[in-house]
Protein backbone atom coordinates (compact mmCIF):
# COMPACT_ATOMS: atom_id res chain seq x y z
CA UNK A 1 0.00 0.00 0.00
CA UNK A 2 1.36 3.68 -1.27
CA UNK A 3 1.88 6.17 1.95
CA UNK A 4 1.45 9.26 -0.51
CA UNK A 5 -2.29 10.66 -0.88
CA UNK A 6 -1.55 9.95 -4.69
CA UNK A 7 -2.99 6.32 -5.20
CA UNK A 8 -3.76 6.47 -9.23
CA UNK A 9 -1.54 3.59 -10.94
CA UNK A 10 -0.75 5.10 -13.80
CA UNK A 11 -0.02 8.65 -12.84
CA UNK A 12 1.90 6.49 -9.99
CA UNK A 13 3.80 4.74 -13.04
CA UNK A 14 4.48 8.57 -14.71
CA UNK A 15 5.35 9.88 -11.90
CA UNK A 16 7.88 7.15 -11.30
CA UNK A 17 9.48 7.24 -14.55
CA UNK A 18 9.78 11.22 -14.30
CA UNK A 19 13.17 12.82 -13.62
CA UNK A 20 14.28 15.83 -12.31
CA UNK A 21 13.28 18.71 -15.37
CA UNK A 22 10.33 16.49 -16.13
CA UNK A 23 6.81 18.38 -16.33
CA UNK A 24 3.74 17.95 -15.46
CA UNK A 25 0.32 19.59 -16.42
CA UNK A 26 -2.23 19.93 -14.03
CA UNK A 27 -5.10 20.88 -16.72
CA UNK A 28 -8.50 22.58 -15.85
CA UNK A 29 -11.37 21.74 -18.06
CA UNK A 30 -10.80 24.49 -20.74
CA UNK A 31 -7.46 22.92 -21.69
CA UNK A 32 -6.94 21.93 -25.23
CA UNK A 33 -5.48 18.69 -23.91
CA UNK A 34 -5.56 17.10 -27.31
CA UNK A 35 -3.39 19.20 -28.80
CA UNK A 36 -0.91 21.69 -26.36
CA UNK A 37 1.28 18.87 -25.06
CA UNK A 38 4.73 17.52 -25.62
CA UNK A 39 5.43 14.58 -28.07
CA UNK A 40 5.96 12.02 -25.45
CA UNK A 41 3.72 12.88 -22.88
CA UNK A 42 0.69 11.26 -21.71
CA UNK A 43 -2.80 12.66 -20.95
CA UNK A 44 -4.96 10.75 -17.86
CA UNK A 45 -8.53 12.03 -18.10
CA UNK A 46 -9.58 12.71 -13.85
CA UNK A 47 -12.58 15.11 -16.02
CA UNK A 48 -15.09 12.99 -13.93
CA UNK A 49 -18.22 16.49 -14.75
CA UNK A 50 -18.11 20.19 -14.64
CA UNK A 51 -16.19 20.81 -11.33
CA UNK A 52 -14.50 17.18 -10.70
CA UNK A 53 -11.88 16.45 -10.12
CA UNK A 54 -10.43 19.93 -9.24
CA UNK A 55 -6.73 21.34 -10.71
CA UNK A 56 -6.22 21.92 -6.73
CA UNK A 57 -7.51 18.24 -5.26
CA UNK A 58 -4.68 16.64 -8.39
CA UNK A 59 -1.96 19.27 -6.42
CA UNK A 60 -2.36 18.09 -2.88
CA UNK A 61 -2.10 14.77 -4.73
CA UNK A 62 1.07 15.14 -6.45
CA UNK A 63 2.65 17.20 -4.00
CA UNK A 64 2.37 14.10 -1.52
CA UNK A 65 4.48 12.15 -3.85
CA UNK A 66 7.42 14.37 -5.31
CA UNK A 67 9.87 16.50 -5.39
CA UNK A 68 8.70 20.21 -7.22
CA UNK A 69 11.68 22.48 -8.00
CA UNK A 70 9.35 25.26 -10.01
CA UNK A 71 5.43 25.60 -10.43
CA UNK A 72 3.98 28.01 -13.50
CA UNK A 73 0.71 29.29 -14.00
CA UNK A 74 -0.77 30.68 -16.81
CA UNK A 75 -0.86 34.42 -16.66
CA UNK A 76 -4.00 36.31 -16.43
CA UNK A 77 -5.45 38.50 -19.28
CA UNK A 78 -6.17 42.15 -18.40
CA UNK A 79 -8.22 42.98 -21.19
CA UNK A 80 -10.88 40.86 -23.19
CA UNK A 81 -14.10 38.30 -22.09
CA UNK A 82 -11.78 36.17 -19.44
CA UNK A 83 -9.75 39.16 -18.18
CA UNK A 84 -9.86 39.56 -14.62
CA UNK A 85 -8.86 42.31 -12.31
CA UNK A 86 -6.27 40.93 -10.18
CA UNK A 87 -5.42 37.02 -9.40
CA UNK A 88 -7.56 34.16 -9.43
CA UNK A 89 -9.32 32.65 -6.64
CA UNK A 90 -7.77 29.29 -7.26
CA UNK A 91 -4.40 31.02 -7.00
CA UNK A 92 -4.66 31.16 -3.10
CA UNK A 93 -5.73 27.53 -3.08
CA UNK A 94 -2.68 26.66 -4.33
CA UNK A 95 -0.63 28.72 -2.46
CA UNK A 96 -2.30 27.32 0.63
CA UNK A 97 -1.92 23.62 -0.50
CA UNK A 98 1.70 24.10 -1.53
CA UNK A 99 2.21 26.07 2.01
CA UNK A 100 1.33 22.50 4.07
CA UNK A 101 3.14 20.54 1.51
CA UNK A 102 6.01 22.31 2.92
CA UNK A 103 7.36 23.07 -0.76
CA UNK A 104 9.02 26.27 -1.09
CA UNK A 105 8.74 27.59 -4.02
CA UNK A 106 6.09 30.68 -5.51
CA UNK A 107 3.76 30.44 -8.28
CA UNK A 108 5.66 32.01 -11.73
CA UNK A 109 2.53 33.18 -13.68
CA UNK A 110 3.46 33.44 -17.43
CA UNK A 111 2.40 34.31 -20.61
CA UNK A 112 -0.47 32.42 -22.05
CA UNK A 113 1.27 31.29 -25.21
CA UNK A 114 4.57 30.85 -23.56
CA UNK A 115 2.65 28.71 -20.88
CA UNK A 116 1.69 26.33 -23.89
CA UNK A 117 5.22 26.33 -25.42
CA UNK A 118 6.67 25.56 -22.05
CA UNK A 119 3.91 22.82 -21.94
CA UNK A 120 4.93 21.32 -25.45
CA UNK A 121 8.44 20.26 -24.45
CA UNK A 122 10.41 16.99 -25.00
CA UNK A 123 10.38 17.65 -21.27
CA UNK A 124 6.24 17.34 -20.50
CA UNK A 125 5.73 14.27 -19.15
CA UNK A 126 2.10 13.94 -18.73
CA UNK A 127 -0.93 15.60 -18.28
CA UNK A 128 -3.73 14.96 -16.14
CA UNK A 129 -7.25 16.71 -17.60
CA UNK A 130 -9.39 17.62 -14.42
CA UNK A 131 -13.15 18.85 -14.53
CA UNK A 132 -12.29 22.64 -12.59
CA UNK A 133 -14.10 25.15 -14.07
CA UNK A 134 -12.55 27.79 -12.89
CA UNK A 135 -10.76 30.83 -14.82
CA UNK A 136 -6.70 30.11 -14.91
CA UNK A 137 -6.50 26.82 -12.80
CA UNK A 138 -3.98 25.09 -15.27
CA UNK A 139 -0.70 24.51 -13.39
CA UNK A 140 2.96 23.24 -14.96
CA UNK A 141 5.33 21.70 -12.17
CA UNK A 142 8.76 20.97 -12.59
CA UNK A 143 9.94 18.16 -10.96
CA UNK A 144 12.71 18.33 -8.36
CA UNK A 145 15.47 16.31 -6.99
CA UNK A 146 15.07 14.07 -3.92
CA UNK A 147 17.17 14.99 -1.43
CA UNK A 148 18.96 12.11 0.73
Amino acid sequence: MLRSQLIHPVISRILAEAGHHATILIADGNYPASSKRGPRSEVVSLNLMPGLVSCNQVLEAILSAIPVDAIQTMMTETSGPYALDGDPPVWAEYKETIRKAGIGVELQPIEKWEFYKQVATDDHVLTVQTGDTQRYANILLSVGVRMF
